[in-house]
């Protein structure tokens, strides 16, 4: 109605008459366009008589709205179709261009006949759906090469390649949509023509490039393989230019998780570097390195320490030992070394900081993530305030530097916010993580995967927060966008749903909390392998549930699996072992064993005392259950150390304040209660009882309103 409406507003015809050319060419659509439901004749036909009085008006203008086809249906705008004008372009396309008035003049015949709309706030256009449609599949049956061509151009011109490290950004959004269209199954005929094609490799690299960071993994996939093709057939199979485009694919396909077809292509790289390069040469040992985080995606931290290594000692005889490149793989075996909680990682993180500080600045964003990477370190390590001193150092720089909705301000603000949470203040950590999604929502759109892991966070903090209808709501958000963006068999969409198998687990839903645990148990079984450590940290969960559910007999499998996995994996001292060897020593005590629940929870103490320190938060829930199992030996003695020592760590680690809202410490409070009122000790027990349930109610009352 609008278009008939503007169409009789804008001509001398009378109802009856413009009545008239409609019936007439109600009949002619059907020739062009077959298979329309009535009402989409209805339109193609009021929008066929628009465009046929627009080609005898103004010709240029009708070929315009024809190419808005080859584009996304949003944000059209000046220099966009300015930046593929060629050498040679037709003669109505320079008239098109000529200058931002008389292009602004043209579209504006297409808003009076609403074929577009304008936004004057952001100088663009955009096209209703329906209205792009019958453009692509009325008017552009037949595809135009030389359109096509024209478009992919004009996007291709507008990447400003110098800018790779920001094609995330918001900028790029609008970019990437019209990207995106070029690999539409209705032109695939003419992406294939390779003369077209192999005039524009550059172009067609960078905007694969281009879809790679803004998410679009599935048209990415695709820009890359027809440039791989086009690669392959003119430079060769091992052509630098080629491996590189392999090495982009490798780099995709870890994104997506699809880590077996990753490995592949990096291997493939790495043996066509090292012969036509040399074993030694920078790009060979730059896909070294890429095989090093590979196999540390994948579990296999020995390969990832022999990649790392191998790479290091190349750059630092190539580079040097402070050149950025070299101190890159410096930065990533640390962060190796963080995962395997060896010795060295304080000393590698330690190094890449001073070398990029020196080589960079101590405001240089390199240098920046090493701060970061230093702070996820001493977290690890239950270094809790000097964690958020390396934190809160990269978000000033980053804040400086870069600005406070940056990709690594954003990064730095959301680790802040999981610290806190860790830390036990939890109104803090919902304003980081709060603060973080806002930025990530308006910086890569709500379903980025950055977007999505700070979805997973809340959820975890509404968690422990008790808010569990808002973690459900968190979880489930988070999970439907992992499976759209990157499949149901993803790492990231398999670690949510055994998030939302604890929050069942919580909730009391335990038939659901089973369901999820089994299926993301079976999922990383066989996207990762029966002995990876997400793998085993999922079956230490569903031992848990089967705890909590008096299956104790398959609890014990399950803790047994997973103990021997972390054994032969990681060691006997590590911290992933030791929880299990914790949970193994609470399922004894349950059973009545005690002796054997004594030597498990002691050895779980005694490692991660020396692993971690005596105050890391693993170490003090460890020492809590070694004084339950003692209070359940008639150890009174022995159980209260246990539990004034619980209390007073997490006193000293998060302040006399913080301390009476976390989980852990009110049990620990609760526990000493039940332990002085056997004991006789009424005003003690009473003391301990009102601190584990004052701290209950001060949680609460963070809550309210929520």
């Amino acid at each position: 109605m609008a278009t008939a409406g503007a169409f009789l507003k804008h001509n001398s015809l009378s109802f009856k008459e413009y009545r008239d050319a409609y019936e007439k060419q109600w009949n002619i659509t059907p020739k062009r366009c077959t298979n329309l439901p009535e009402y989409e004749r209805t339109l193609y036909t009021t929008w066929d008589i628009s465009l046929s009085h627009l080609k005898k008006e103004d010709p240029e203008t009708a070929q315009l709205l024809t190419l808005l086809a080859y584009f996304d249906n949003q944000n059209i705008w000046y220099e966009l179709l300015l930046a593929g004008i060629s050498s040679v372009p037709p003669e109505w396309l320079v008239s098109l261009t000529a200058n931002a008035v008389t292009f602004a003049s043209i579209m504006g015949k297409l808003v009076e006949h609403c074929f577009v709309e304008s936004h004057s706030g952001t100088n663009s256009y955009s096209m209703h759906t329906c209205v792009h449609d019958w453009t692509l599949h009325g008017l552009n049956q037949e595809v135009d090469v030389d359109k096509f061509w024209f478009a992919f151009d004009c996007v291709a011109s507008s990447i400003a390649t110098e800018e790779q490290d920001f094609f995330s950004a918001p900028k790029y959004q609008s970019l990437a949509a019209h990207a995106t269209r070029f690999v539409h199954e209705h032109f695939q005929k003419a992406m294939n023509s390779d003369n077209a094609f192999d005039q524009r490799i550059v172009g067609a690299w960078n905007i694969a490039h281009l879809l790679l960071e803004q998410v679009q993994y599935d048209a990415a996939e695709k820009m890359f393989r027809r440039v791989l093709h086009t690669e392959e057939n003119v430079l060769g199979r091992e052509h630098p230019a080629t491996l590189g485009t392999v090495y982009n694919l490798g780099s995709l396909y870890v994104r997506q998780g699809r880590l077996s077809e990753a490995e592949e292509m990096a291997q493939r790289v790495l043996r066509g570097r090292a012969k036509s390069l040399g074993p030694e040469h920078t790009s060979t040992l730059d896909t070294v390195d890429m095989l090093g985080t590979l196999y540390t995606e994948q579990g296999w931290l020995c390969k990832a320490e022999e990649m790392f290594r191998r790479a290091l000692q190349g750059k630092e005889k190539a580079l040097g030992p402070e050149h950025p490149s070299t101190l890159a793989t410096v930065y990533n075996l640390s962060s190796l070394y963080r995962h395997q909680e060896v010795k060295e990682a304080e000393e590698m993180c330690l190094r890449a900081l001073q070398g990029m500080e020196k080589a960079l600045g101590p405001e240089h964003p390199s240098t920046l993530n090493a701060v970061n990477n230093l702070g996820l370190l001493y977290k690890h390590q239950g270094k809790l305030r000097k964690a958020e001193e390396m934190y809160q150092r990269a978000l000033r720089g980053y804040e400086k530097k870069l600005r406070p909705d940056h990709i690594s301000t954003l990064t730095t603000v959301d680790n802040l916010g999981i610290l806190y949470m860790e830390q036990g203040r939890l109104i803090e950590a919902e304003q980081m993580l709060q603060r973080a999604l806002q930025g990530w929502e308006k910086a890569l759109g709500p379903e980025h995967t950055s977007t999505l892991d700070t979805v997973d966070s809340l959820g975890g903090l509404y968690l422990s927060q008790r808010r569990l209808s808002k973690a459900e709501e968190m979880y489930q958000r988070a999970l439907q966008g992992w499976e759209k963006a990157l499949g149901p068999e993803h790492t990231s969409t398999l670690n949510t749903i055994n998030n939302l198998g604890i929050l069942y687990m919580d909730q009391g839903k335990l038939q659901e909390a089973e369901e999820m645990l089994r299926r993301a148990l079976q999922g990383k079984e066989k996207v990762l392998a029966r002995e990876h450590t997400f793998t085993l940290n999922t079956a230490v969960n569903l031992g848990n549930l089967y705890k909590n559910q008096g299956r104790l007999e398959e609890a014990e499998k399950m803790y047994e699996r997973a103990l021997q996995g972390y054994e032969k994996k990681l060691g006997p001292e590590h911290t992933s072992t030791l929880t299990a060897v914790n949970g193994l020593g609470d399922l004894y005590r349950i059973q009545g064993k005690l002796e054997e629940a004594e030597k498990m929870c002691e050895r779980s103490l005694q490692g991660l005392e020396k692993t971690l320190g005596p105050q890391h938060p693993s170490t003090l829930d460890s020492t809590l259950n070694l004084g339950i199992t003692y209070r359940c030996q008639g150890k009174l003695e022995e159980a209260e150390k246990m539990f004034r020592r619980t209390l007073q760590g997490y006193e000293e680690v998060q302040g006399r304040e913080q301390v009476r809202t976390h989980p852990s410490a009110r049990k620990a409070a609760l526990n000493l209660g039940v332990l002085y009122e056997t004991m006789g000790r009424t005003s003690e027990a009473v003391e301990m009882y009102l601190q584990g349930l004052s701290g209950l109610e001060v949680g609460l009352h963070g809550m309210r309103g929520n």
